[in-house]
């Protein structure tokens, strides 16, 4: 079979003699894929930006497909099924499942991304994925809706709705959120989604700002005139709620200016800094609430999938690219060089 392999930074190929995935445990399932995304977070390894990222890596956690061979320990899927997969692997058993976190699972791990976060299992950037824990992993597809409306429950929707959970928005907020990318923009959608009376959208790319206004945000560059933009449109208070979708320093740090007193930061940009000069002092002085979070489609996907159906929200407006599997490596440079919004794989039938 097919699939996009990482053979180091910027260096990704479409390898078409890999081995087919086989039923490993009793509750695993084969799928074909039939979408797959390149997400963000794939461009952590891509840029070389993660050391001692596991090389010959089958990239990709955004996908769905349809099944194709099923564990004798699964149960309500069956050959045929078509399904939507969640990044994020977990047990569904342990104690951290149970209280529905399942990013914090004792056998977490992420599809097609090395050892970064538990232990490696091939991604979804291919003809043929496995599927462990199916039972959990795994949620059929409506019949009202495509593989690509549902696509981006898997990562970036769920993650860019917990982002606006996270920050308590609600109805009458003014939200700021920082960074247009895919994440950034269903951000933006949540939090209109939730009742927010404003969004302010900042980025310095001006088509991720052209496509923030398209979806009913109000562009900011974050130039050094940004705080009293802000501030001016806000009755000189801030915004209630700011929702960080960069994962930089910068980033937060932006997020900390322009937050009102006793206002909320969300971040779900993937954050690995380990000495960010935080300014402890004016988080306490102005009483701010800091919140970290990981889009967990597997306690999120019941509440997002109807309101999918209902039509009141419209992923597939972010998709900029649709390539065949084998011009992944054009997608990749695509989307790192902000040529591109949002690209789906689509496999060869």
């Amino acid at each position: 079979m097919k699939g996009v392999v990482w053979h180091g930074p910027y260096d990704v190929r479409v390898v078409e003699d890999l081995p087919l995935p086989q039923i490993e445990k009793p509750d695993d399932a084969i799928i074909r894929v039939t979408r797959s995304a390149i997400c963000g977070t794939d461009l952590h390894p891509y840029r070389g930006e993660i050391p001692d990222f596991q090389q010959q890596t089958l990239l990709g956690h955004e996908f769905t497909g349809i099944i194709e061979e099923v564990g004798p320990a699964v149960r309500d899927l069956r050959r045929g099924d078509r399904v939507l997969a969640s990044d994020v692997i977990a047990c569904g058993m342990c104690w951290f499942c149970r209280r529905g976190w399942h990013y914090q699972c004792e056998q977490v791990s992420l599809f097609g991304y090395g050892t970064v976060v538990g232990s490696y299992v091939p991604g979804g950037q291919a003809d043929y994925v496995r599927i462990p824990f199916a039972n959990v992993v795994l949620s059929k597809v409506p019949e009202a809706l495509t593989d690509e409306q549902v696509l981006f429950v898997g990562d970036i929707l769920t993650t860019g709705y917990t982002c606006a959970r996270a920050g308590e928005v609600h109805p009458g907020a003014v939200v700021a959120v920082v960074g247009c990318g895919p994440v950034g923009l269903f951000a933006l959608m949540s939090a209109q989604l939730l009742g927010a009376s404003r969004v302010l959208a900042i980025d310095p790319d001006p088509k991720r700002r052209a496509m923030a206004e398209t979806l009913g945000g109000q562009a900011l560059t974050p130039d050094d005139s940004l705080d009293e933009q802000v501030r001016q449109l806000t009755g000189g208070r801030g915004a209630d709620v700011v929702l960080e979708a960069v994962g930089t320093d910068h980033a937060l740090i932006t997020a900390l200016n322009i937050v009102r007193a006793k206002g909320t930061i969300s971040a779900v940009g993937a954050h690995h800094a380990t000495a960010m000069p935080f300014p402890t002092g004016q988080a306490f002085g102005r009483e701010l609430t800091i919140r970290f979070a990981v889009g967990d489609p597997i306690s999120s996907r019941d509440e997002l999938i109807p309101l999918l159906e209902a039509g009141r929200l419209d992923t597939t407006a972010i998709i900029s690219h649709r390539l065949p599997l084998l011009e992944a490596a054009r997608g990749y440079e695509l989307f790192d060089r902000r040529e591109a919004t949002k690209v789906v794989l689509v496999p060869e039938a």
